[in-house]
């Protein structure tokens, strides 16, 4: 099992015909992710410095670890929407603690094989978590936009309502004007060649812009122009405490959000299935290692992955060389890259946050089912509103709810004519066929139907059409049986298949008939043996005999 989790050859197979376009993928990859990078380490609050490391740290640690062959790892916006909040509340000094404890849980999930968990999370959910997730990116942006101070609020639409109102409008113009710049390049770029790095030549013309015109506005700042000495952060009773529960959601976000990033990755690509327990585990290392040196919690990201494979990507050198050239500029580019403006890197997230909702994927939703929408729509706002897990755990709750609803509007017991040509006496034989789901939600409905007959002798029990079945569908059918022979009408069943076999066996209902031979695999069988109790001289069930 530990074997499969860790890297090998087959990880390079295709090496040797693709290293040139891996290479020059993973160079493009790079320079796309570098203003990502900056200003999702400025958004959260980590400082630019941190999301370049991360980029760096986690973004190796991961392509070799993880279980994609084209996945890019490194800061992504919906962690910094997790972890604003977070280092608002605890401080800068958790950054480090919290991003180890996260990756040690992803860590561990990976290794309980747990990567398969993230398929039960529906299509509506996803749309309406990401959505929500590119809402409060935009808002998050606010402060830095308009040249104000942030808002005091951990709610995005509080905070950026906070942050309009305190605008100095004189001083905000130089802001916007570099926001708009950015805004039309990154609109513009790809329009002249989709190869053009729409979001670094953005940065690169607002940064001459502010520089040229000497425009009074905030700057990332200085950086350090080297990794800093890897450190482990203090993990002391006192610290895991407070940090267990915000770890526990940045697990939860990143093992989400690298799965789905790995699954999308492995639907565009034709380098092979990813290993969802790998990438967790490549994951889980990525964060640790990126907290040692002072980096934030790392994800897989959709947007760099998809560019890598647009580039050509096809092996693990692709990221390998992306973090390479985000090391280069630590090491070479720091004093360049901190006098770019902070409206710049706000101009790129916007767009960013505008770009990951997508219209026909939107629409699809919208237009699928009433039931998909409510879910879309409930996990949006959730997300908004209160929280991203709880957008999840809720959307999830309120897909299942209507996906159990479904199944009892599916489900059933249909009375049946008896084949064939009828004879005296069919009149007192009832056949009642179990359909869909007999379960927890739908038993008490069937129970209720076949209790309402009169002037029955025999009731045959159809169970061959039943797809589902639970312990407490096999107690009703129990019931039913036992409620039935009160009353003198025999129950014979039929058609019991035999992955249910042995539940209704345990639950009690061929205890409950009268007669062991009274289970069938035949519906003529059990016809004929009902015919011949109800041919039998005596009174019918239910009536009162006396002398």
């Amino acid at each position: 099992m530990a074997r499969a989790l860790l890297p090998g050859r087959a990880d390079y197979a295709l090496l040797p015909v693709s290293w040139r376009v891996d290479l020059l993928a993973g160079m493009t990859v790079g320079i796309v992710a570098l203003p990502l990078a900056l200003a999702f380490g400025v958004s959260s609050g980590a400082g630019a410095a941190s999301g370049l490391i991360t980029a760096v740290v986690a973004g190796l640690v991961a392509a070799v670890f993880g279980g994609s062959h084209v996945q890019v790892s490194g800061p992504t916006g919906a962690m910094v929407v997790v972890l604003a909040p977070i280092i608002a509340a605890h401080g800068p000094g958790a950054l480090a603690a919290v991003t180890v404890l996260a990756g040690v849980i992803v860590l561990i999930a990976g290794v309980l094989k747990l990567g398969r968990v993230v398929s039960f999370i529906p299509w509506p959910v996803i749309e309406g978590f990401t959505v929500g997730i590119a809402v409060i990116i935009f808002l998050q942006q606010i402060p830095a936009a308009f040249a104000s101070s942030a808002g005091r609020s951990t709610n995005a639409a509080v905070f950026a309502l906070q942050a309009l109102d305190g605008v100095d409008w004189g001083g905000a113009v130089p802001a916007l004007a570099l926001v708009g710049v950015v805004a039309a390049v990154m609109v513009a770029a790809p329009r002249i060649h989709p190869r053009i790095p729409a979001s670094l030549v953005a940065i690169v013309l607002a940064g001459l812009i502010a520089e040229v015109f000497s425009l009074p506005v905030a700057r990332i700042g200085a950086l350090p122009g080297s990794l800093p000495t890897p450190l482990l952060p203090v993990l002391d009773p006192g610290t895991v405490t407070a940090l267990a529960g915000p770890a526990a959601t940045i697990a939860a976000l990143a093992a989400i959000e690298s799965l789905l990033s790995a699954r999308v990755a492995a639907s565009i690509s034709d380098t092979g299935p990813y290993d969802a327990d790998r990438e967790l585990l490549g994951q889980g290392l990525a964060s640790i290692a990126s907290g040692f040196f002072g980096g934030m919690p790392a994800t897989g990201a959709i947007a760099r992955t998809a560019v890598n494979i647009r580039s050509g990507g096809r092996t693990r050198l692709a990221a390998l060389t992306h973090a390479l050239v985000l090391l280069a500029v630590v090491y070479l580019a720091t004093t360049v890259v901190s006098r770019i403006p902070l409206a710049a890197l706000a101009g790129v997230l916007m767009v960013t946050a505008i770009r990951m909702v997508s219209l026909p994927a939107l629409r699809a939703v919208i237009g699928s089912t009433r039931a998909d929408t409510v879910v879309f729509f409930t996990t949006a706002v959730i997300t908004v509103s209160f929280d991203l897990i709880e957008a999840v755990e809720i959307g999830i709750a309120v897909s299942a709810f209507f996906a159990l609803r479904s199944l009892v509007r599916s489900s059933g017991v249909h009375r049946e004519e008896i084949p064939g040509p009828a004879l005296d006496g069919d009149e007192h034989i009832a056949v009642f066929r179990l359909d869909g789901a007999l379960f927890f939600a739908a038993a008490e409905r069937v129970l209720d139907r076949v209790n309402e007959i009169s002037n029955v002798d025999v009731v045959i029990i159809r169970m061959s059409q039943l797809q589902i079945l639970d312990a407490t569908g096999a107690r009703v059918i129990t019931e039913m049986v036992q409620a039935l022979e009160r009353r003198g009408i025999t129950v014979l069943i039929k058609g019991v298949q035999d992955r249910h076999l042995r539940l209704v066996t345990k639950v009690g209902v061929i205890d409950s008939l009268r007669h062991h031979k009274h289970l069938f695999t035949d519906l003529a069988r059990a016809v004929e043996h009902a015919r011949s109790h109800v041919n039998r001289p005596g009174p019918r069930p239910g009536t009162v005999t006396g002398g």
